[in-house]
Protein backbone atom coordinates (compact mmCIF):
# COMPACT_ATOMS: atom_id res chain seq x y z
CA UNK A 1 0.00 0.00 0.00
CA UNK A 2 1.05 3.47 -0.98
CA UNK A 3 -0.25 6.95 0.66
CA UNK A 4 -0.16 9.05 -2.91
CA UNK A 5 0.74 12.75 -2.87
CA UNK A 6 -1.14 14.41 -5.65
CA UNK A 7 -0.74 17.56 -7.89
CA UNK A 8 -3.07 20.03 -7.82
CA UNK A 9 -3.62 22.08 -11.65
CA UNK A 10 -4.41 25.62 -11.23
CA UNK A 11 -6.80 26.12 -14.24
CA UNK A 12 -8.64 29.58 -14.12
CA UNK A 13 -12.30 27.42 -14.10
CA UNK A 14 -11.28 26.10 -10.76
CA UNK A 15 -12.57 27.25 -7.66
CA UNK A 16 -10.20 28.98 -5.29
CA UNK A 17 -11.80 26.99 -1.95
CA UNK A 18 -13.45 23.85 -3.11
CA UNK A 19 -10.31 21.51 -2.94
CA UNK A 20 -8.41 23.31 0.09
CA UNK A 21 -11.52 22.77 2.34
CA UNK A 22 -11.78 18.91 1.18
CA UNK A 23 -7.90 18.73 1.72
CA UNK A 24 -8.46 20.93 5.02
CA UNK A 25 -5.59 23.35 4.50
CA UNK A 26 -5.28 27.03 3.91
CA UNK A 27 -6.79 28.17 0.21
CA UNK A 28 -3.41 29.95 -1.50
CA UNK A 29 -6.42 32.37 -3.37
CA UNK A 30 -5.49 30.70 -6.12
CA UNK A 31 -7.79 28.56 -8.25
CA UNK A 32 -7.47 24.84 -7.88
CA UNK A 33 -9.05 23.20 -10.03
CA UNK A 34 -7.89 19.56 -10.15
CA UNK A 35 -6.10 17.47 -7.69
CA UNK A 36 -4.87 14.04 -10.27
CA UNK A 37 -4.55 10.33 -8.94
CA UNK A 38 -2.93 7.85 -10.81
CA UNK A 39 -0.09 7.56 -13.27
CA UNK A 40 -0.75 10.40 -16.03
CA UNK A 41 2.32 11.18 -17.54
CA UNK A 42 1.04 14.87 -17.15
CA UNK A 43 0.96 14.75 -13.06
CA UNK A 44 1.66 11.24 -11.79
CA UNK A 45 0.97 10.85 -8.41
CA UNK A 46 4.31 10.11 -6.06
CA UNK A 47 4.67 6.98 -3.69
CA UNK A 48 7.69 6.69 -1.09
CA UNK A 49 8.69 2.89 -0.74
CA UNK A 50 11.89 3.91 1.35
CA UNK A 51 14.04 5.36 -1.06
CA UNK A 52 12.30 8.74 -1.45
CA UNK A 53 9.76 10.04 -3.32
CA UNK A 54 9.22 8.98 -7.01
CA UNK A 55 6.21 8.31 -9.47
CA UNK A 56 3.91 6.26 -9.07
CA UNK A 57 4.39 5.99 -13.50
CA UNK A 58 7.63 4.85 -13.11
CA UNK A 59 7.56 2.41 -10.15
CA UNK A 60 4.42 0.03 -12.78
CA UNK A 61 7.10 0.62 -15.41
CA UNK A 62 9.62 -0.96 -13.54
CA UNK A 63 7.43 -3.92 -12.94
CA UNK A 64 3.57 -3.86 -14.33
CA UNK A 65 2.66 -7.03 -13.78
CA UNK A 66 3.86 -7.16 -9.62
CA UNK A 67 2.21 -3.59 -9.92
CA UNK A 68 -1.65 -4.43 -12.64
CA UNK A 69 -1.65 -7.92 -12.32
CA UNK A 70 -1.41 -9.87 -15.50
CA UNK A 71 -4.18 -9.93 -16.40
CA UNK A 72 -4.69 -5.78 -16.97
CA UNK A 73 -1.54 -5.82 -18.43
CA UNK A 74 -2.15 -8.44 -21.08
CA UNK A 75 -5.70 -6.20 -21.54
CA UNK A 76 -4.42 -2.71 -20.95
CA UNK A 77 -0.80 -2.47 -21.42
CA UNK A 78 1.93 -2.00 -18.94
CA UNK A 79 -0.08 0.91 -17.88
CA UNK A 80 -2.97 1.78 -15.46
CA UNK A 81 -5.51 2.88 -17.64
CA UNK A 82 -7.67 4.87 -15.92
CA UNK A 83 -7.23 8.36 -14.02
CA UNK A 84 -9.05 9.60 -11.06
CA UNK A 85 -9.49 13.40 -10.32
CA UNK A 86 -11.54 15.50 -7.79
CA UNK A 87 -12.99 18.36 -10.00
CA UNK A 88 -13.87 21.60 -8.19
CA UNK A 89 -15.55 23.82 -10.90
CA UNK A 90 -16.24 27.38 -9.67
CA UNK A 91 -16.96 28.46 -13.93
CA UNK A 92 -18.05 26.61 -16.53
CA UNK A 93 -15.10 24.38 -18.33
CA UNK A 94 -15.72 24.39 -22.40
CA UNK A 95 -18.48 22.27 -24.17
CA UNK A 96 -16.50 19.57 -25.59
CA UNK A 97 -17.16 16.28 -26.85
CA UNK A 98 -14.39 12.98 -27.10
CA UNK A 99 -13.94 10.04 -29.98
CA UNK A 100 -14.43 6.69 -29.61
CA UNK A 101 -11.50 4.41 -29.51
CA UNK A 102 -11.89 4.06 -33.60
CA UNK A 103 -12.22 7.78 -34.20
CA UNK A 104 -9.26 8.56 -31.54
CA UNK A 105 -7.02 5.85 -33.61
CA UNK A 106 -7.89 7.51 -37.43
CA UNK A 107 -7.45 11.06 -35.81
CA UNK A 108 -4.12 10.59 -34.04
CA UNK A 109 -2.34 8.50 -37.04
CA UNK A 110 -3.64 10.98 -39.50
CA UNK A 111 -1.94 13.77 -37.16
CA UNK A 112 1.00 11.75 -36.63
CA UNK A 113 1.00 10.69 -40.54
CA UNK A 114 0.97 14.88 -41.35
CA UNK A 115 3.45 15.58 -38.39
CA UNK A 116 1.64 18.08 -36.71
CA UNK A 117 3.40 18.90 -33.62
CA UNK A 118 2.63 17.48 -30.27
CA UNK A 119 2.08 20.81 -28.81
CA UNK A 120 0.32 22.13 -31.82
CA UNK A 121 -2.80 24.80 -30.72
CA UNK A 122 -4.52 23.18 -33.29
CA UNK A 123 -3.81 19.64 -32.87
CA UNK A 124 -7.22 17.44 -31.83
CA UNK A 125 -5.37 14.21 -30.59
CA UNK A 126 -2.57 13.45 -28.50
CA UNK A 127 -2.70 10.02 -27.95
CA UNK A 128 -4.73 7.12 -29.82
CA UNK A 129 -7.07 6.36 -26.62
CA UNK A 130 -11.00 7.23 -26.18
CA UNK A 131 -11.67 9.27 -23.71
CA UNK A 132 -14.89 8.06 -21.45
CA UNK A 133 -15.70 9.44 -18.18
CA UNK A 134 -17.77 9.36 -15.34
CA UNK A 135 -18.09 12.87 -12.41
CA UNK A 136 -19.69 11.60 -9.09
CA UNK A 137 -21.04 14.61 -7.30
CA UNK A 138 -19.67 15.65 -4.01
CA UNK A 139 -21.79 19.20 -3.74
CA UNK A 140 -24.56 19.87 -6.09
CA UNK A 141 -22.91 19.84 -9.29
CA UNK A 142 -24.74 21.44 -12.41
CA UNK A 143 -23.72 20.67 -15.88
CA UNK A 144 -24.50 20.03 -19.31
CA UNK A 145 -24.79 16.76 -20.94
CA UNK A 146 -26.55 15.72 -24.10
CA UNK A 147 -28.98 17.51 -26.70
CA UNK A 148 -32.45 17.77 -25.80
CA UNK A 149 -35.42 16.77 -27.75
CA UNK A 150 -35.28 18.80 -30.71
CA UNK A 151 -38.71 20.34 -29.95
CA UNK A 152 -37.90 21.12 -26.36
CA UNK A 153 -34.84 22.62 -27.36
CA UNK A 154 -36.84 24.42 -30.14
CA UNK A 155 -39.11 25.83 -27.62
CA UNK A 156 -36.63 26.78 -25.53
CA UNK A 157 -34.96 29.29 -27.93
CA UNK A 158 -38.53 30.54 -29.43
CA UNK A 159 -39.36 32.01 -25.83
CA UNK A 160 -36.19 33.60 -26.14
CA UNK A 161 -38.00 36.18 -28.32
CA UNK A 162 -34.90 36.27 -30.32
CA UNK A 163 -35.47 37.18 -34.08
CA UNK A 164 -31.96 35.76 -35.12
CA UNK A 165 -32.75 32.27 -33.31
CA UNK A 166 -35.86 32.08 -35.62
CA UNK A 167 -34.20 30.46 -38.49
CA UNK A 168 -32.67 27.99 -36.25
CA UNK A 169 -36.37 27.44 -34.01
CA UNK A 170 -37.96 26.34 -37.62
CA UNK A 171 -34.60 23.98 -38.72
CA UNK A 172 -35.83 21.75 -35.09
CA UNK A 173 -39.13 21.74 -35.91
CA UNK A 174 -38.67 20.39 -39.38
CA UNK A 175 -36.40 18.11 -40.03
CA UNK A 176 -36.09 15.07 -38.24
CA UNK A 177 -34.05 14.56 -35.33
CA UNK A 178 -30.41 14.21 -35.73
CA UNK A 179 -30.27 16.24 -39.20
CA UNK A 180 -32.12 18.87 -37.27
CA UNK A 181 -29.52 18.75 -34.15
CA UNK A 182 -26.80 18.87 -36.62
CA UNK A 183 -27.90 21.72 -38.71
CA UNK A 184 -27.93 23.88 -36.04
CA UNK A 185 -24.81 23.26 -34.31
CA UNK A 186 -23.25 23.69 -37.84
CA UNK A 187 -24.86 27.04 -38.12
CA UNK A 188 -24.17 28.41 -34.94
CA UNK A 189 -20.48 27.56 -35.23
CA UNK A 190 -19.84 28.94 -38.36
CA UNK A 191 -21.77 31.84 -38.56
CA UNK A 192 -20.84 35.34 -38.50
CA UNK A 193 -18.87 35.97 -35.21
CA UNK A 194 -20.12 39.71 -34.81
CA UNK A 195 -23.92 38.50 -35.80
CA UNK A 196 -23.52 35.37 -33.48
CA UNK A 197 -21.86 37.91 -30.49
CA UNK A 198 -25.19 40.30 -30.64
CA UNK A 199 -27.17 37.36 -31.09
CA UNK A 200 -25.62 35.67 -27.50
CA UNK A 201 -26.20 38.81 -26.23
CA UNK A 202 -29.61 39.44 -26.71
CA UNK A 203 -30.04 35.25 -25.76
CA UNK A 204 -28.26 35.88 -23.01
CA UNK A 205 -30.19 38.85 -21.66
CA UNK A 206 -33.59 37.32 -22.53
CA UNK A 207 -32.35 34.03 -20.74
CA UNK A 208 -31.65 36.36 -17.68
CA UNK A 209 -34.86 37.20 -17.66
CA UNK A 210 -36.68 33.91 -17.78
CA UNK A 211 -34.78 32.54 -15.03
CA UNK A 212 -36.32 34.51 -12.74
CA UNK A 213 -40.09 33.43 -13.73
CA UNK A 214 -41.64 30.11 -12.27
CA UNK A 215 -41.17 28.13 -14.98
CA UNK A 216 -39.73 24.38 -15.96
CA UNK A 217 -36.63 25.39 -17.88
CA UNK A 218 -35.98 28.43 -14.83
CA UNK A 219 -32.87 26.50 -13.56
CA UNK A 220 -31.57 26.00 -17.51
CA UNK A 221 -31.79 29.52 -18.42
CA UNK A 222 -29.94 30.83 -15.21
CA UNK A 223 -27.33 28.20 -16.20
CA UNK A 224 -26.98 29.44 -20.06
CA UNK A 225 -27.10 33.23 -18.38
CA UNK A 226 -24.37 32.42 -16.10
CA UNK A 227 -22.24 30.98 -18.96
CA UNK A 228 -22.87 33.93 -21.07
CA UNK A 229 -21.44 36.33 -18.34
CA UNK A 230 -18.16 34.15 -18.14
CA UNK A 231 -18.17 34.06 -22.32
CA UNK A 232 -19.27 36.89 -23.45
CA UNK A 233 -20.33 36.62 -27.25
CA UNK A 234 -19.15 32.74 -27.72
CA UNK A 235 -21.23 31.15 -29.86
CA UNK A 236 -21.06 28.05 -27.48
CA UNK A 237 -23.86 30.10 -25.21
CA UNK A 238 -26.37 28.83 -28.22
CA UNK A 239 -24.99 25.87 -28.81
CA UNK A 240 -25.07 24.88 -24.68
CA UNK A 241 -28.80 25.63 -24.68
CA UNK A 242 -29.16 22.58 -27.28
CA UNK A 243 -27.78 20.56 -24.06
CA UNK A 244 -29.33 18.90 -21.25
CA UNK A 245 -28.85 20.73 -18.28
CA UNK A 246 -28.75 18.94 -15.82
CA UNK A 247 -27.78 19.17 -11.59
CA UNK A 248 -26.69 16.33 -9.46
CA UNK A 249 -27.01 15.76 -5.49
CA UNK A 250 -24.28 14.45 -3.31
CA UNK A 251 -24.01 10.43 -4.32
CA UNK A 252 -25.40 10.91 -7.73
CA UNK A 253 -23.03 10.47 -11.53
CA UNK A 254 -23.56 11.26 -15.22
CA UNK A 255 -21.32 8.95 -17.35
CA UNK A 256 -20.46 10.45 -20.50
CA UNK A 257 -19.42 8.13 -23.64
CA UNK A 258 -18.28 8.95 -26.78
CA UNK A 259 -19.84 11.64 -28.96
CA UNK A 260 -22.00 12.95 -26.34
CA UNK A 261 -21.28 17.11 -25.90
CA UNK A 262 -21.11 17.58 -22.84
CA UNK A 263 -19.44 20.46 -20.17
CA UNK A 264 -19.13 21.27 -16.55
CA UNK A 265 -20.77 23.91 -14.94
CA UNK A 266 -19.93 24.48 -11.21
CA UNK A 267 -19.89 22.22 -8.19
CA UNK A 268 -17.13 19.43 -6.56
CA UNK A 269 -16.78 16.13 -7.77
CA UNK A 270 -15.15 13.06 -8.12
CA UNK A 271 -14.31 11.88 -11.71
CA UNK A 272 -12.60 9.26 -13.43
CA UNK A 273 -11.93 8.86 -17.08
CA UNK A 274 -9.73 6.48 -19.38
CA UNK A 275 -6.43 8.18 -19.35
CA UNK A 276 -6.20 10.18 -22.80
CA UNK A 277 -6.15 13.66 -23.83
CA UNK A 278 -8.35 14.14 -26.50
CA UNK A 279 -10.56 16.70 -26.51
CA UNK A 280 -12.88 18.13 -28.88
CA UNK A 281 -14.05 21.74 -28.46
CA UNK A 282 -17.68 23.43 -29.25
CA UNK A 283 -17.37 26.72 -27.62
CA UNK A 284 -16.94 28.28 -24.06
CA UNK A 285 -13.22 28.35 -24.55
CA UNK A 286 -10.77 30.94 -26.25
CA UNK A 287 -8.81 27.49 -27.79
CA UNK A 288 -9.29 25.79 -31.08
CA UNK A 289 -12.52 25.07 -32.21
CA UNK A 290 -12.15 22.28 -35.50
CA UNK A 291 -15.70 22.11 -36.78
CA UNK A 292 -15.37 19.76 -39.51
CA UNK A 293 -13.52 17.34 -37.02
CA UNK A 294 -15.86 17.74 -34.33
CA UNK A 295 -19.08 17.21 -36.73
CA UNK A 296 -17.34 13.94 -37.37
CA UNK A 297 -17.15 12.93 -33.87
CA UNK A 298 -20.31 14.36 -32.42
CA UNK A 299 -23.51 11.92 -31.82
CA UNK A 300 -26.46 13.81 -33.17
CA UNK A 301 -29.09 12.06 -31.25
CA UNK A 302 -31.06 13.44 -28.68
CA UNK A 303 -31.22 11.80 -25.22
CA UNK A 304 -32.05 12.79 -21.30
CA UNK A 305 -29.31 12.28 -18.96
CA UNK A 306 -29.28 8.97 -17.32
CA UNK A 307 -28.35 10.07 -13.61
CA UNK A 308 -26.44 6.97 -11.88
CA UNK A 309 -26.93 6.05 -8.40
CA UNK A 310 -24.76 3.46 -6.76
CA UNK A 311 -25.99 -0.50 -6.48
CA UNK A 312 -25.27 -1.51 -3.48
CA UNK A 313 -23.65 -5.23 -3.14
CA UNK A 314 -23.77 -7.69 -0.23
CA UNK A 315 -20.36 -6.40 0.77
CA UNK A 316 -21.40 -2.84 1.44
CA UNK A 317 -19.53 -1.97 -2.20
CA UNK A 318 -21.60 0.86 -3.91
CA UNK A 319 -21.06 0.69 -7.66
CA UNK A 320 -21.12 3.15 -10.30
CA UNK A 321 -22.16 0.80 -13.04
CA UNK A 322 -20.49 1.60 -16.56
CA UNK A 323 -20.58 -0.12 -19.74
CA UNK A 324 -16.58 0.04 -20.12
CA UNK A 325 -13.63 -1.52 -18.68
CA UNK A 326 -10.69 1.05 -18.47
CA UNK A 327 -12.47 1.93 -15.10
CA UNK A 328 -14.46 1.33 -12.24
CA UNK A 329 -15.99 3.42 -9.61
CA UNK A 330 -17.27 2.49 -6.72
CA UNK A 331 -17.74 3.64 -2.79
CA UNK A 332 -17.68 2.57 0.66
CA UNK A 333 -19.55 4.39 3.34
CA UNK A 334 -18.34 3.37 6.91
CA UNK A 335 -19.99 3.39 9.98
CA UNK A 336 -17.79 3.93 13.31
CA UNK A 337 -17.29 0.24 15.05
CA UNK A 338 -18.90 -1.60 12.05
CA UNK A 339 -16.81 -4.75 11.16
CA UNK A 340 -13.83 -4.07 8.42
CA UNK A 341 -14.87 -4.46 4.78
CA UNK A 342 -12.28 -6.46 2.92
CA UNK A 343 -10.96 -5.12 -0.51
CA UNK A 344 -11.37 -7.04 -3.86
CA UNK A 345 -7.95 -8.05 -4.23
CA UNK A 346 -7.64 -8.66 -8.11
CA UNK A 347 -7.10 -5.42 -9.73
CA UNK A 348 -4.95 -2.32 -8.76
CA UNK A 349 -6.85 0.15 -7.06
CA UNK A 350 -6.95 3.82 -6.00
CA UNK A 351 -8.64 4.96 -2.48
CA UNK A 352 -9.74 8.31 -2.13
CA UNK A 353 -11.45 9.31 1.64
CA UNK A 354 -13.91 11.65 0.13
CA UNK A 355 -15.29 12.14 4.25
CA UNK A 356 -14.16 11.68 7.36
CA UNK A 357 -11.21 9.38 8.46
CA UNK A 358 -10.21 6.08 7.48
CA UNK A 359 -7.85 3.14 8.24
CA UNK A 360 -6.24 0.88 5.35
CA UNK A 361 -4.96 -2.72 6.80
CA UNK A 362 -2.73 -4.76 4.75
CA UNK A 363 -3.19 -8.31 4.70
CA UNK A 364 -1.34 -10.72 7.28
CA UNK A 365 0.37 -9.85 10.40
CA UNK A 366 3.21 -7.46 8.41
CA UNK A 367 0.15 -5.73 5.99
CA UNK A 368 0.87 -2.42 8.05
CA UNK A 369 -1.89 0.33 7.73
CA UNK A 370 -2.69 3.80 6.51
CA UNK A 371 -4.77 6.00 7.75
CA UNK A 372 -6.38 8.26 5.48
CA UNK A 373 -7.61 11.47 6.14
CA UNK A 374 -10.61 13.42 4.24
CA UNK A 375 -9.14 14.20 0.74
CA UNK A 376 -6.25 11.58 0.92
CA UNK A 377 -5.76 8.58 -1.20
CA UNK A 378 -3.64 5.54 -1.05
CA UNK A 379 -2.81 3.08 -4.46
CA UNK A 380 -2.89 -1.01 -3.47
CA UNK A 381 -1.53 -2.63 -6.26
CA UNK A 382 -3.03 -5.97 -7.44
CA UNK A 383 -2.98 -8.86 -5.21
CA UNK A 384 -2.44 -7.18 -2.08
CA UNK A 385 -5.37 -7.70 -0.04
CA UNK A 386 -6.47 -4.75 2.48
CA UNK A 387 -9.29 -3.99 4.49
CA UNK A 388 -11.16 -0.51 5.15
CA UNK A 389 -12.17 0.61 8.54
CA UNK A 390 -13.14 3.68 10.55
CA UNK A 391 -16.25 6.31 9.67
CA UNK A 392 -16.44 8.39 6.71
CA UNK A 393 -16.51 7.89 2.84
CA UNK A 394 -14.39 6.04 0.67
CA UNK A 395 -13.94 5.87 -3.17
CA UNK A 396 -12.60 2.97 -5.10
CA UNK A 397 -11.33 3.41 -8.13
CA UNK A 398 -10.03 0.19 -10.49
CA UNK A 399 -10.52 -1.22 -13.72
CA UNK A 400 -12.51 -4.78 -14.63
CA UNK A 401 -9.71 -7.18 -15.13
Amino acid sequence: MDRLVNTVRPYAWGSTTAIPELLGVRPTGEPQAEMWMGAHPGAPSRVDRGEGAVALSEVIAADPERELGPGAVRHFGPRLPFLLKVLAAASPLSLQVHPDLDQAKEGFADEEGRGVPADAPHRNYKDANHKPELICALTPFDGLCGFRDPGEAAALLAALEVDSLKPYVDILHAHPESHALREVLTAVLTADPEAMAETVHQAAAAAERLSALDGPHAPAYAAYASIARHYPGDPGVIAAMLLNFVRLQPGEALYLGAGVPHAYLDGLGVEIMANSDNVLRCGLTPKHVDVPELLRVVRFEADAPAVLRPEADSSGEELYATPIDEFRLSRYVLAQGAEPRPLPAATPQILLCASGTVTLRGAGDDGGELRLACGESAFVPAGEGAALTGEGTVFRATLVA
